[in-house]
């Protein structure tokens, strides 16, 4: 037997009065004799009275003849008409030339974001590159002593670094040029090396500025020290 619920919501959907997703569950429940919950019954019932201008067609033996707890329907998440208030929102409506403006203007600025960004990082590369690159240069060879001052007598802490794993020549001249000291040195697994020299001898005989160089088949270093005799 079909429900009389079903012409109310027949009226209803026909004016498109209320929530036209719920009625037309409520609509397919009536015609498959489906369980119809008070919740869905009283919310018809409102509906009828407020614009179809009669009492539901329900009657009180047909409501009671299940017992149905009212259960609060979910409404899909799509954009649904609700009855509960009178007033409704009206979202103002945007001119087109000024929605092609500022789209417009927002590609402008999204362009220069982008050039600049492009310019800053090639500009950063390129810094980056040419530091490293400097830096790998200078480091390829070096020579340093402990100190930067030595006395007649005095041990002088010679030490370097060198990539090529070549055998290094270290020599020391005093201020007039003259070479003082030489050694050929084996350069270390980790390309450190290393030696002791004694401040004093021939040549070592007047103050000065003293210059040490360390030298491989490829490049040459120095770095000087001052001596007082």
């Amino acid at each position: 037997m079909t429900d009389p619920l079903i012409n109310d919501v027949k009226d209803l959907l026909d004016k498109e009065k209320g929530d036209q997703l719920i009625l037309k569950q409520i609509f397919r429940a009536c015609q498959n004799n489906e369980v119809i919950s008070n919740y869905e019954r009283n919310y018809v019932r409102k509906l009828a009275e407020k614009y179809l201008g009669r009492a539901s067609q329900i009657e009180e033996k047909q409501q009671i003849k299940s017992v149905v707890p009212d259960v609060i329907l979910s409404k899909p998440s799509s954009i649904q008409k609700t009855e509960s208030f009178q007033t409704t929102t009206q979202i103002p409506k945007i001119d087109s030339k000024n929605t092609k403006l500022l789209i417009g203007i927002g590609g402008v600025i999204m362009a220069i974001f982008i050039i600049v960004g492009l310019s800053l990082a090639g500009t950063l590369n390129v810094g980056y590159d040419n530091t490293l690159k400097n830096l790998v240069e200078s480091t390829n060879l070096s020579i340093q002593t402990d100190l930067s001052t030595y006395q007649k007598g005095d041990i002088i802490s010679i030490n370097g670094r060198s990539i090529s794993l070549e055998k290094i020549n270290l020599s020391i001249e005093n201020q007039q040029g003259l070479l003082v000291w030489s050694e050929q040195i084996n350069v270390k697994n980790d390309g450190t090396f290393s030696t002791l020299v004694i401040a004093g001898g021939s040549g070592w005989d007047t103050s000065g500025t003293f210059i040490i160089t360390a030298e491989s088949d490829s490049e040459t270093e120095s770095s000087t020290f001052y001596f007082t005799g």
